[in-house]
């Protein structure tokens, strides 16, 4: 199958704007201004804050989003994926099982400021980084003690710049193959115990993603087929090369995408749905009315039972702490995950009345379902139930657009005023009709930004 690269490289090189469908056009529109929003809303927790404080010290030709600063791209790179993540909001691809977003779209826009490419050609690299960095995870089936997050992404990132930068397909050939290598080894338990090192995985993506090309114009040279060693001997189970050329060019994966709009890991999200079922059928559930809950769900969401999670990111990757700060905040937005959260008594002891269980039903229904069923016993002796086997936001349920306005308005008005965030959300959906992306960040910087946070 070492054609296979051959193929995927030569897709890269020849495919430009007038070759991408609308579904794949309309939703990267939809991803930027999501993506960005994350990026922003993120910038402004205090550990990032402190990170750019330190790091942004060079100026430079991009933007670190929510700074109101630029920087060199890598590390304008690095600082908007890590932020990007940090509130978990970032969109993903339920069939690559990571988010290819905050993995191809920092590096994408750290280098088109940088060479002043415009709306197109940017829109054009992001889709692309996209496309190939969410097929390996398609083609892969990562080691489960690993964490997504700095593996494939890297590649994605790499892609983006390479279409930037005008690459034939030798060179995309050659610079997957200095990229596949230089993933991160991550690892799984900084999620389930609260390691926000973890956040910095995609960042390390964007990153390597411009050294990689640096490295490639350089002379470096990478293996043969980088993806069949990684991904077949190295960090995966399972390696199908098949995959990355089915249905190339006619099925886009950013046109698949998924949103999200509960501030946690995704795989807390069915549970929150059926929460919100049993809120619905029952007329408005109180906290106070509540004895115990148990929550039967697949594996990989089973994992997340600490009820007594350390920090921010502990409870975001915490099925009991979400459903009890949902429950008595009636919210899953960002507020209900802040450190004042994660402080509250009330939420910790009601965290503790929340059972997680798996089901092997359940879990043999994925990756197509993330399902869990909720059961939720009152102290009067009522027992209500819901399931939930998609996540809102799939393509299967997808958030309208004005749900998503209203994301982008709650994560955006962290950071800018009215006036800046709308811009900004225009000028994101005008992104192909850009001249030079530079009108765009241009917006990131006008304004007055809002205090930040604190620990």
């Amino acid at each position: 199958m070492a054609d296979y690269l051959d193929q995927v490289s030569e897709f890269v090189a020849d495919t430009g704007f007038d070759n991408l469908p609308n579904a794949a056009i309309e939703r990267a529109r939809r991803v930027i201004v999501d993506t960005i929003a994350a990026i922003a809303a993120g910038s402004v927790e205090p550990e990032v804050v402190a990170l750019t404080t330190r790091m942004a010290t060079q100026e430079g030709p991009s933007s670190v989003i929510g700074a109101g600063r630029r920087t060199q791209p890598t590390t304008a790179a690095f600082l908007n994926g890590t932020s990007g993540t940090f509130l978990e909001l970032d969109e993903g691809n339920q069939f690559s099982r990571g988010h290819p977003g905050v993995h191809a779209l920092p590096s994408a826009l750290a280098v088109a400021e940088d060479q002043r490419a415009s709306g197109q050609d940017f829109l054009t690299a992001i889709v692309l980084g996209y496309e190939i960095g969410a097929r390996i995870g398609i083609a892969a089936k990562i080691l489960p003690t690993m964490h997504p997050h700095g593996t494939w992404g890297t590649v994605g990132s790499a892609i983006a710049v390479a279409k930037l930068m005008g690459a034939n397909a030798s060179q995309v050939r050659e610079l997957i193959n200095i990229a596949s290598t230089l993933g991160l080894a991550t690892s799984r338990q900084t999620m389930l115990q609260g390691g926000t090192v973890r956040n910095s995985f995609a960042g390390f993506s964007g990153q390597i993603g411009i050294m990689a090309w640096d490295m490639l114009e350089s002379g470096f040279t990478g293996e043969a087929d980088g993806l069949a060693t990684i991904w077949g001997k190295v960090i995966s189970t399972e390696w199908r090369p098949e995959e990355m050329t089915n249905e190339l060019g006619s099925r886009y994966e950013i046109a698949r995408n998924y949103f999200k709009r509960h501030a946690c890991c995704r795989y807390n999200h069915g549970t929150l749905d059926a929460m919100a079922m049993i809120d619905k059928q029952y007329g408005g559930l109180r906290a106070e009315e509540v004895d115990r809950i148990r929550v039967e769900t697949y594996s990989l969401a089973a994992e997340l039972s600490d009820r007594t999670p350390k920090n921010t990111l502990a409870g975001k990757f915490s099925v009991p702490f979400a459903v009890a700060s949902t429950l008595i905040n009636q919210s899953s937005g960002v507020e209900s995950f802040t450190w004042e959260k994660i402080r509250d008594p009330a939420i910790q002891a009601f965290a503790d009345k929340v059972e997680v269980l798996e089901d092997p039903v359940l879990t043999a229904m994925m990756p197509d379902f993330r399902p869990s069923r909720v059961t939720v016993r009152l102290h009067d002796g009522t027992e209500l139930s819901a399931e939930a086997k998609t996540n809102r936001g799939d393509t299967e349920d997808p958030y309208d657009d004005d749900e998503l306005d209203r994301k982008y308005t709650e994560l955006s008005g962290r950071v800018w005023g009215t006036t800046v965030a709308n811009s900004v959300y225009d000028h994101c959906f005008a992104i192909d009709r850009l001249t030079d992306v530079n009108e765009l960040t241009g917006c990131f910087n006008a304004g007055e930004l809002k205090p930040t946070s604190t620990l």
